[in-house]
């Protein structure tokens, strides 16, 4: 790779470029010639998830061949990359190999490598896991090479974060401007499809039970496949379908007659400094604040509901299978989705759906408040589940309407001359704004909480000790006041005054021109010697 000027050029002096006068020349969508480019874009996402999904299933396999839970949170780690991404998106903006392709010089070799590392991975990976047996002690989990597969795992991640940065970038450009908002339907339905193969396929095939209940006519003592093969398969997909790419696919500049603005060549200095001079910008700073608290007034229900059944009761293998009639429901969703947030207001959709999520918040806690009285001796019905189903799908109904109007936000705002950049600067607050919420309320769920012995009136349960004691007694630690409903109401009631102040700054910032999103930029002007 290399960076934009040959190494003989220099700077004859520096001007000050000014933004782009882009005043909204406001198109309609006009998918004619880029059905071919959403196909690719929805692709290359799908690719993307297949190393997610994959990485999310090896816990519910270390946790079968008696993986501590501190093994547990070592291998966490390797889902760090995505949250830390915008480290290293200038890099993949701004040094390239020109001939090939500003993206392809990323994607290609990304991609590769993804699938060497899955290969050389299915070559060892049962001997990194472990024998499997329900045997729990230390000296089998001491077989366990958790440090190797965390740094493998992680690598696979980093890989993918590297992928959808230029993934993300090439979108901008691959298709019309008019037709950019169609690239967060691609980005949504084809992380989906690509982590539903990676996890929720995976976990089916190499079950046993669910292969000779619905997949065999006689029962065999294994699953239809193994994460080594598994792994094997994909590895050879991407190492496949990457040649095609490369060898088919070929990266156009951005054309005027497409509607793409004049493309500018950066540095990698240039691009950390005008990183820089995009988080300075007013309503960038506006938008932080937005995507930085508008997550926390659904943090106590995405955080702590489930938690909350699997202690009422509910098995959480079937709380788990849940989600499986409900994954064509998150393809198809974005697609229905996106005709209403390709136009120039894409944030209306957004804010409409968040009443509604609310509204679900308070429906889920209800549903987590009549739950022991519906499971008894652990006997769950039927019509339960159904319950759940309803308000769960409703509820990605809301999420996703956010999420695909949201994404389809910054794409419309993303300047193409640092798309990468900026499209993983705005994805990365977002992330943002709903990790630290889930972490707060995840804490603080203890200490809101209120527990009483019941054979001991003096004995509130505060510390291990105090349990032990009641128990030891013959007593049982009751929940008096739980913490779960405190932290309900305080976010429904954050939520609802974060609506009122939230709706008019979106509604502000979705009016502002184009141009307004664009910062001046000091691009040294070359000549060659």
């Amino acid at each position: 790779m290399s960076n934009r000027r040959k190494k003989n050029d220099r700077p004859d002096h520096e001007t000050l470029l000014p933004p782009v006068d882009d005043e909204e020349k406001h198109e309609k969508s006009d998918l004619r010639g880029d059905w071919g480019n959403i196909a690719i874009l929805f692709f290359l996402y799908l690719l993307q998830g297949i190393p997610i999904g994959l990485a999310s299933a090896i816990p519910m396999l270390l946790q079968n061949r008696g993986a501590s839970y501190k093994q547990q949170a070592e291998f966490s780690f390797a889902h760090w990359p995505f949250s830390l991404k915008l480290l290293w998106a200038p890099i993949v903006d701004s040094l390239f190999w020109k001939r090939f392709g500003r993206r392809k010089s990323w994607l290609i070799p990304t991609q590769y490598l993804i699938g060497i590392f899955m290969l050389i991975l299915s070559l060892h990976v049962n001997r990194w896991l472990g024998a499997e047996t329900t045997d729990t002690s230390a000296e089998h989990s001491s077989t366990l090479n958790i440090p190797l597969l965390t740094v493998i795992f992680f690598m696979l991640n980093f890989l993918a974060a590297t992928q959808d940065i230029a993934v993300d970038g090439w979108a901008l450009t691959m298709l019309k401007r008019c037709n950019v908002g169609h690239a967060s339907t691609c980005n949504s339905v084809g992380q989906t499809a690509g982590y539903f193969l990676g996890y929720v396929a995976f976990m089916a095939l190499e079950s046993a039970e669910f292969c000779n209940s619905y997949l065999r006519s006689e029962p065999a003592p294994e699953g239809l496949v193994n994460l080594s093969g598994y792994l094997w398969f994909w590895g050879l997909v991407f190492l496949v379908t990457t040649t095609l790419v490369a060898l088919g696919k070929r990266e156009l500049s951005p054309s005027l007659d497409r509607g793409h603005e004049e493309h500018l060549e950066l540095d990698i200095k240039q691009t950390y400094r005008l990183l820089l001079d995009i988080v300075k910008m007013k309503p960038i700073l506006t938008l932080v604040a937005i995507l930085l608290t508008a997550k926390a007034g659904f943090a106590a229900c995405d955080a702590v509901t489930s938690l909350k059944l699997i202690d009422a009761g509910v098995p959480k293998d079937k709380l788990a299978l849940l989600v499986v009639p409900l994954v064509p429901l998150q393809i198809v969703l974005p697609l229905a989705i996106s005709k209403y947030t390709a136009g120039t207001r894409p944030m209306e959709v957004y804010l409409k759906a968040i009443p509604y999520r609310i509204g679900l918040t308070l429906a889920a806690a209800a549903i987590v408040w009549i739950t022991p009285a519906i499971i008894r001796d652990h006997h769950v019905p039927y019509y339960y589940y159904g319950l759940l189903l309803t308000n769960y799908g409703l509820y990605q109904i809301a999420l996703y309407s956010m999420f695909v109007a949201v994404m389809a936000f910054f794409a419309r705002i993303s300047d193409p001359a640092v798309g990468g950049t900026y499209m993983t600067l705005l994805n990365t607050l977002s992330n943002l704004g709903g990790n630290w919420p889930t972490t707060v309320v995840l804490w603080l769920v203890d200490y809101l909480t209120w527990k009483r012995c019941s054979n001991a009136a003096d004995n509130d349960c505060l510390d291990e000790a105090m349990k032990d004691a009641c128990s030891a007694g013959g007593g049982k630690c009751a929940i008096t006041i739980d913490g779960y409903y405190i932290e309900i109401f305080v976010c429904l009631l954050y939520g609802l005054l974060w609506y009122r102040w939230g709706s008019g700054k979106i509604r502000q910032l979705q009016e502002l021109p184009l141009k307004a999103w664009r910062v001046a930029r000091k691009v040294p002007r070359v000549h060659s010697s």
